[in-house]
């Protein structure tokens, strides 16, 4: 009886706890745990006076940022929607700026705060506030900002403290039109229905997008989105002044890349979060019965770890990606060159970054981010499991027939980048 009571109670967990944030729980306790990430450390040689930064002005501070951080300035895409913690200084004339690296993420409204998310290898993205007009005199310091988990880790996330991408129908002063909805968007989501309250700066051919325009609602609750009006741009001079910001284009290419990345940022946190729930749940769940506790997954817990990886294994394989427009995109040509900078290459000089831009994004359809700090540090069982279903794919002897997308001339380049970057086992 005692145990039928506690195998009811592990089952229901998810349904139990939905009232709450699980992730501020048992074993996650995401605000009580002090995260490990980049922030932390560039904090504390900040506070040894090391690594100091130009603090001339809010610009200096957050190129100074960037380069510290790893991030590429090139990545610079811009968000004009009253989608951010700062809404009060974002419309479409003063549009926010957002920059990434692979476990770093920076935003920046002129005359705010400098908005910073680094990646903790267990909790997840960490969001922190920056004060560029601090006093020279003490250190500057990261605010973590829980405030941001409203949205962040509420109802636009997936159940994790998570990065987002929202595609809105945003209004002249960058409201988004609530009753027309908007869009989380990730690697599946179609073309035509991505960058609403989003600059784009590149050419995309016949297809359009959301991006560059203004929408009106009328007043039988339909709207008006002139979408041929931000279709192919490559100058945003004639929307707005682009002079108070580092770079003037907003790239195709890395608003794609960068919802890539977020999309399976999010999977991996929530794969591990559940992973890790499960395994604490089965440990109480054998203690309390006196049973030996076992490391490995039985059960429950297999089921929900084995169900979490396919997850992470549908995501890095890129399963049920959009397409691109017939004859591709083409962004700046900074980009992809920054972007590339020090990724992991195979012997032959392949890598999980190169860009294919003509019918995908990626030229081979495994996520660069098995490179990543969340999925070198996923939890033992998880990550095992993973491993052992992505070899089974790449080696053809997968029978679902979920991934045969992947062409054995793809699987059999996709192994060898793996095994020689030190991912998988020859």
């Amino acid at each position: 009886m005692v145990y039928l009571k506690w195998l009811l109670i592990f089952i229901c967990m998810p349904q139990l706890l939905r009232a709450e944030d699980e992730y501020e729980r048992a074993p996650i306790h995401y605000s009580e745990t002090q995260p490990k990430d980049a922030a932390y450390d560039l904090e504390k040689l900040w506070a040894r006076g090391q690594g100091k930064l130009d603090r001339s002005s809010a610009l200096s501070i957050l190129k100074g940022l960037l380069k510290q951080l790893h991030i590429p300035e090139e990545s610079q895409v811009m968000v004009f929607s009253k989608t951010s913690k700062q809404n009060d200084r974002i419309n479409p004339q003063t549009p926010r700026v957002v920059y990434f690296g692979d476990d770093a993420y920076v935003g920046y409204a002129v005359g705010g705060s400098i908005e910073v998310s680094t990646i903790d290898p267990l909790l997840g993205p960490i969001f922190y506030l920056l004060d560029p007009e601090e006093e020279a005199s003490k250190p500057l310091h990261f605010e973590r900002d829980q405030s941001c988990l409203s949205c962040h880790g509420g109802p636009f996330s997936p159940e994790v403290p998570g990065l987002i991408v929202r595609s809105v129908f945003p209004s002249a002063e960058g409201h988004p039109i609530m009753s027309q909805g908007s869009t989380l968007v990730d690697t599946t989501t179609p073309f035509s229905d991505r960058w609403g309250g989003w600059y784009v700066t590149g050419k995309h051919g016949a297809l359009r997008h959301r991006g560059n325009i203004i929408a009106t609602e009328r007043a039988d609750n339909t709207c008006d989105m002139p979408i041929e009006k931000g279709a192919n741009i490559t100058d945003l001079t004639a929307l707005f002044d682009t002079t108070p910001y580092p770079r003037k284009s907003s790239d195709i290419v890395a608003l794609m890349v960068l919802e890539h990345q977020t999309y399976v940022q999010n999977v991996l946190t929530k794969a591990n979060h559940s992973s890790l729930r499960a395994m604490h749940m089965q440990t109480s769940l054998q203690k309390e019965l006196g049973e030996p506790v076992i490391e490995e997954p039985v059960g429950t817990a297999r089921r929900i770890i084995d169900h979490s990886a396919e997850d992470v294994v549908e995501a890095l394989f890129f399963k049920d990606e959009a397409a691109l427009p017939e004859g591709g995109i083409e962004g700046d040509e900074a980009f992809p060159v920054a972007f590339m900078k020090g990724a992991p290459r195979s012997a032959d000089g392949r890598c999980l970054k190169d860009l294919q831009l003509l019918t995908r994004l990626f030229k081979y359809r495994c996520s660069y981010m098995v490179h990543s700090l969340t999925f070198k540090n996923l939890t033992p069982t998880l990550k095992k499991t993973v491993l052992a279903r992505m070899q089974q794919i790449l080696k053809g002897t997968d029978k679902t027939g979920q991934f045969d997308y992947l062409s054995a001339s793809e699987r059999a380049h996709i192994s060898v980048i793996l095994q020689e970057t030190g991912v998988l086992l020859n």
